[in-house]
């Protein structure tokens, strides 16, 4: 008994040890989403030991690649692991991430515009990355070593430098990068090796004379100007395959004296005999004979000169030429294909530089070239883009028929620019078909549909509806859509008489605003140019099987309807999203939409639409009536939609309100842009998951009716 006694005590201090030590390998449950949703995206590969797509802890099992300090996520490093998919979309919730290398890999699509906030290093090298350096770059102020090189990333570089203060390295080389550099590079203080070989950048070079390189790699570009003087003192430079003014010349060749054809009488490399003919020359004759060779020396140096001067000029004249030919960017002609499928509820895009995320322009084309005609069959025609469209071509007869001839049984809903319908193909794809009303565009529009579609079809976001296709043909403008088959949310808040609205749980209606907030903020703030959307409301919201949000439309304001149309019933119902300044000036901004987002925000908060001519005079403009009470605890719970039953949290609903409340001020320089909007939702989103240690996807909510007992 004694023994038994004296041992119980141990056993507790060994359970205790257990269990502490299992509460430390706890992994953050962010960090847990975060990674499962990476090994989603990389097709559950076998050789990740002890990953899982969904729960698990990472910290404690000793995920293969992951290092952890305590229960945070602060390595990842599974180079060359033969990974292939993309990086998901949640890399930004793994807040403690300190290092994080997957060069060598076969991962593709753009890099995510949303980062781990405090890297120290990223190494992306060697993938099959496309699309540009994203924003997000800009924003990792202890970022030390950046390699994305051996990619297909193309397009200008942007200012995405001068916070970055800490970088050491920065290699970008073997892409398809163009432009100009950034003036932001001049301010990388510590940077000392810096590689940008094998691209298309052009301009001068004039950014990195200030910065103290010990390397700088800047071979086969375009770049242009004088090298700067300041690049002497750097050790390690490789500036050829450039058009510099003072490229360094060639060594010259090792002079030697004429050998004796007495001693080399073969010598190749010595001048020949058959052109040079061995001539005996009397002692007495050397005098008379010195005169005329020195003048037919001369003589033929002055007419060698000449010759040479003539080809320089002709040469000089043949590439200037050309140039003006030529004058748009190599990777804006012939290099943006992009092929879309279905696999598994997500694009699988091909593994070449000719993927791109691009930017939706909807300004006028550019550029010094003629772009020439498309011609329908009846005559119609548009010009050629100058990327060309590598979406469907799909003809009228085909979408007649999987249309049912636009009958009204297909009919999906309508816009400003004409409806949509729904295709079934015979192959059993279906499709959502926007049949665009001819009197919707001026001829201008008309005129440059193709540019449009050519553009709106290198959007690539998974909250953003894809086009996969388009058709001119008999006068007929057609845009051709992947199918979101649930519903608009407009729709389900609005007209659902079957209880669907009751399926919108609180988790749900914040997961649809991060959703699209995340959609806006890659369109504003990745998309170079930034695109515009302009009719942002709740009918352009798709909802899918899960109720993730994906934003149509985008780009289209490129195609804005025809102002002398008739202003139909369909724009005025986009009226209640207006911000003030559209309204007064008709001034349309990027601020503007954070406005109409800010009016989607108070639609999911309330359940009510944005204009209500059925209810009483104060309270049929929802920004007008709910604006005042946003900040009062007591009146904005009068205010949530009754389909939640009171199930949700009160400090949850309290901060969402506070985002509405910035979103909608009627001065639009001060509504935030979409990327702080963006974080203040995710905040939100992963409060609530490490409080409930619950999955957003299972659309968990609970009642708190005391307020001051509610943890979020």
């Amino acid at each position: 008994m004694r023994s038994r006694r004296t041992a119980t005590p141990a056993a507790g201090i060994l359970l205790l040890v257990a269990l502490v030590a299992v509460a430390e390998a706890d992994t953050d449950a962010a960090d847990v989403a975060a990674l499962g949703n990476l090994y989603s995206s990389w097709n559950s590969p076998a050789q990740l030991t002890g990953w899982s797509a969904s729960g698990g802890d990472p910290c404690g099992a000793a995920w293969t690649g992951v290092s952890c300090s305590g229960s945070a996520v602060t390595s990842i490093k599974l180079s060359g692991m033969e990974l292939n998919g993309t990086l998901g979309y949640q890399l930004s919730s793994l807040q403690a991430l300190k290092t994080m290398d997957l060069s060598n890999n076969y991962l593709h699509d753009a890099i995510p515009y949303q980062l781990p906030s405090n890297l120290t290093y990223l190494n992306l090298a060697k993938n099959n990355f496309s699309g540009n350096l994203p924003y997000s770059i800009s924003n990792l102020v202890s970022l030390e070593y950046l390699n994305l090189s051996h990619n297909s990333l193309f397009q200008e570089i942007g200012e995405l430098f001068g916070s970055l203060n800490s970088l050491s390295e920065l290699d970008i080389s073997f892409n398809n990068l163009t432009g100009n550099l950034p003036f932001s590079m001049g301010s990388l203080s510590k940077l000392s090796s810096l590689y940008m070989q094998n691209n298309q950048l052009s301009g001068t070079v004039d950014v990195l004379s200030n910065i103290s390189l010990a390397t700088l790699n800047i071979a086969n570009n375009n770049f242009s100007g004088m090298i700067p003087q300041e690049f002497s003192s750097i050790p390690n430079l490789i500036v050829g395959g450039n058009s510099f003014v003072n490229m360094p010349a060639s060594p010259p060749p090792t002079l030697k004296p004429p050998p004796n054809p007495h001693d080399q009488p073969n010598d190749p490399q010595g001048p020949s005999a058959s052109t040079i003919p061995e001539t005996p020359i009397d002692q007495d004759d050397k005098k008379m004979q010195t005169g005329p060779l020195i003048g037919i020396a001369v003589g033929s140096i002055a007419a060698a000169s000449c010759v040479l001067f003539v080809l320089v000029f002709c040469l000089h004249n043949a590439r200037k030429r050309n140039d003006d030919e030529s004058s748009e960017p190599k990777d804006n002609v012939g290099s943006l294909a992009v092929n879309i499928e279905r696999a598994s509820n997500r694009e699988v895009l091909n593994n070449n530089h000719e993927n791109a995320v691009v930017a939706t322009s909807d300004l006028q084309p550019a550029g010094k070239m003629t772009p020439d005609r498309v011609h329908g069959t009846n005559g119609s025609s548009a010009k050629k883009p100058k990327v060309p469209v590598t979406v469907t071509s799909y003809t009228v007869a085909a979408l007649q028929v999987a249309t049912n001839s636009f009958c009204q049984d297909s009919l999906l809903g309508e816009g400003s620019l004409g409806r949509v319908y729904k295709a079934d193909f015979p192959n059993g794809k279906v499709l959502a078909v926007k049949k665009i009303d001819s009197a919707s565009l001026s001829l201008y529009e008309e005129d440059n549909f193709l540019e449009v579609v050519s553009n709106i079809s290198r959007l690539r976001h998974p909250n953003i509806v894809p086009l996969t296709g388009y058709c001119v043909e008999h006068g007929q403008r057609l845009l051709v859509y992947e199918y979101i088959g649930n519903g608009t949310l407009h729709d389900i808040l609005h007209f659902s008489d079957d209880g669907t609205s009751k399926k919108l749980t609180w988790n749900t209606r914040v997961r649809i605003a991060l959703g699209t907030a995340r959609a806006l903020e890659y369109l504003h703030e990745v998309c170079l140019p930034p695109v515009v959307h302009r009719t942002f409301k709740s009918s352009n919201i798709l909802l899918d099987e899960e109720y993730s949000p994906h934003l149509s439309d985008c780009g289209l304001a490129a195609l804005s309807p025809n102002p002398e149309r008739e202003v139909s019933a369909e724009v005025v119902g986009s009226f209640g999203y207006s911000a003030p300044e559209f309204a007064m000036s008709g001034t349309y901004t990027a601020k503007s939409d954070v406005y109409s987002f800010g009016v989607v925000m108070l639609e999911l908060l309330t359940g009510r639409k944005p204009l209500d001519s059925s209810r009483g005079r104060s309270e049929q403009s929802l920004v007008r009536w709910a604006t005042p009470q946003l900040h009062d605890i007591d009146l904005l719970a009068k205010m949530v939609d009754p389909a939640l039953d009171g199930l949700y949290p009160a400090k949850s609903l309290s901060r969402f309100a506070d985002i509405i409340a910035i979103c909608v001020q009627s001065e639009p320089e001060f509504r935030p842009p979409m990327s702080e909007v963006v974080q203040q939702l995710v905040r939100l989103m992963q409060r609530a998951s490490i409080i409930r240690r619950q999955s957003d996807d299972l659309g968990y909510s609970y009642r708190v009716p005391d307020r001051e007992a509610d943890v979020l």
